[in-house]
């Protein structure tokens, strides 16, 4: 059966192959597109999720349209797959269970109440205690003068931290600093980092919705030791936490939970960290499982002697969630992901048709790429990114296809990471030729920057963005409608009202990028006294904004 839904899959890359448009002018099909969003969010893919059967049956899809339009293996081995070994950790046992004790007595939060925990991938029991420190955002960073630990001893501590970021930081750099305060927190010897809410944070993400995913398994990739990838050894515990455990943190301080609160309702204020007066002790149990997932590889070589041995990365994440749990009898279990992100693949070999339609080479080779993981913390494009199947210095530039809204007729992008490098050159260009506009960030507050997969190659050095529709022309009340009825829900399906001809032309707009980038003369460059460069390229050379 599988064979057969193949090779009918593969048909009308065959037929449309063999009508190639003229070399100048390669064509964006509505149709094609549609199909391929329609196979990926099929039932039968059950959600895709990483390491299903649903997920393998979709990168063998993609492998074939790879195939098909004539991409050479770009995987291990000669083939079409690398293979990423991950550990799932799920909650077993009883319920995790928080206690903070101090001057007001003792109390206990089991896990989805008011407070979550979730399972660990290092340790598999545990029953930890330690006094805790509140140290502000928890933001570590002197390049923008921000040092939320000044003063304050957290060694053998749990860090206690507000949520987010003040707002007077520039979007993209708070979003990583939010993203990596773990890491913050063990570089200064804690054990422990939990959460609290902010005005901001309950309005991104109301406490019901982070409920949804108390239980909920992680994955960590391992690495060729077998050892899961921890970029915070040492923080042996988590958890975040709603107001009344927030509240009864900081029992007998000097400032009370609400006062910070307060203070932090001035998004602009940076509140001062001290010492609490109280403990915390997290218990929970996690049980362990190995599985593999592949990402999907396909390389279509330069034909500029000099330039050839450079890759472009278009890369789209193909995983999904898969099969809700606690579905009720006969109410809909899967979690589709038709705009996310089977439209983000369809985008990807439309543009790999592009390319191989055009009759004309990029200089530079172009790696097309279907990650696995991204719902799992972007595990797929982190591990390639570690281990890639070319080297990592010979990438020049990544191109992130995630979760293109197709819900109206956009005239605006935003191209997320293209204001750190000349990658916002080519953005600009292609957009121009297309008379699509650029726009900034109209939502810092969801995190973008950091929640998609060219960040992980950002973190390695490589220049990167992703572009998505912007809020013009009716898009930001399809963007608000959207996240907060069909984003990660089973109505990311086949029966919304998608504008196929915008694929189309998302397509196209991803294309011009890429084909600017594959063919200029330099490579894109960072920009002198960029956070990004300076932080994850320091030997790179720079150019002025």
């Amino acid at each position: 059966m599988l064979r057969r839904l193949l090779l009918a899959a593969l048909l009308p890359v065959a037929v449309a192959a063999s009508a190639a448009p003229t070399a100048a002018s390669p064509d964006f099909s509505a149709d094609r597109f549609r199909a391929h969003v329609s196979f990926l969010s099929d039932d039968l893919l059950e959600g895709r999720d990483t390491g299903s059967r649903g997920y393998d049956i979709a990168a063998a899809y993609v492998a074939s349209q790879f195939e098909g339009l004539g991409l050479k293996p770009g995987g291990t081995g000669g083939g079409w797959f690398e293979s990423v070994p991950l550990r799932r950790a799920t909650l077993v046992g009883p319920k995790p269970v928080v206690t903070i004790s101090g001057p007001t007595g003792r109390r206990d939060w089991e896990n989805g109440s008011d407070v979550l925990v979730g399972p660990s991938v290092a340790e598999q029991v545990q029953d930890i205690e330690a006094p805790v420190v509140f140290a502000g955002y928890g933001l570590d960073s002197p390049p923008q003068g921000v040092d939320d630990y000044a003063g304050l001893d957290v060694r053998g501590k749990v860090v206690a931290v507000l949520a987010g970021a003040p707002t007077d930081l520039p979007s993209e750099i708070a979003a990583h600093l939010s993203d990596t305060k773990d890491a913050a927190a063990a570089r200064r010897g804690a054990i422990g980092l939990v959460v609290l809410p902010t005005d901001l944070s309950e309005k991104a993400t109301p406490w019901p919705v982070r409920i949804r995913h108390a239980s909920a398994p992680r994955m960590a990739w391992l690495d060729r030791d077998g050892r899961p990838e921890d970029e915070a050894p040492g923080l042996r515990i988590g958890a975040t936490l709603n107001t009344s455990a927030a509240e009864a943190l900081f029992a007998g301080a000097a400032k009370g939970f609400s006062a910070v609160r307060a203070e932090a309702s001035n998004t602009r204020a940076h509140p001062g960290g001290f010492a609490l007066a109280t403990k915390i002790r997290i218990r929970r149990s996690s049980q362990w499982a190995q599985v593999n997932s592949p990402e999907v590889i396909g390389m279509l070589p330069g034909s500029d002697p000099e330039l050839r041995g450079q890759y472009v990365v278009l890369m789209a994440h193909l995983d999904h969630l898969g099969i809700k749990d606690d579905a009720a009898p006969g109410e809909d279990r899967i979690y589709n992901g038709a705009l996310d992100n089977a439209a983000g693949i369809a985008t990807m070999l439309e543009a790999a048709r592009a390319f191989v339609a055009s009759g004309k080479p990029p200089k530079r080779s172009v790696i097309f790429i279907a990650n696995t993981g991204e719902e799992k913390g972007l595990l797929g494009a982190d591990y390639f990114a570690h281990f890639p199947t070319v080297p990592i210095a010979s990438i020049a530039a990544v191109v992130d296809l995630d979760m293109p809204l197709l819900l109206y007729d956009f005239t605006d992008v935003i191209a997320f990471g293209a204001d750190h490098s000349t990658l916002a050159r080519a953005v600009a260009d292609a957009a121009g030729q297309m008379g699509v506009a650029l726009s900034p960030d109209p939502m810092p507050e969801e995190n973008i920057f950091v929640r998609s997969d060219h960040y992980m190659f950002v973190r390695q050095g490589v220049p990167g963005i992703l572009l998505a529709t912007g809020f013009a022309n009716g898009g930001e009340k399809q963007w608000r409608e959207f996240l907060s009825t069909h984003y990660h829900s089973v109505a990311d399906d086949m029966r919304q009202p998608i504008h196929w001809t915008q694929g189309a032309r998302y397509a196209e707009l991803n294309y011009r990028i890429s084909r600017i980038l594959a063919d200029a003369p330099e490579r894109p460059r960072w920009y002198e006294g960029d956070f990004f460069g300076d932080r994850y390229a320091p030997a790179a050379p720079r150019v002025k904004r």
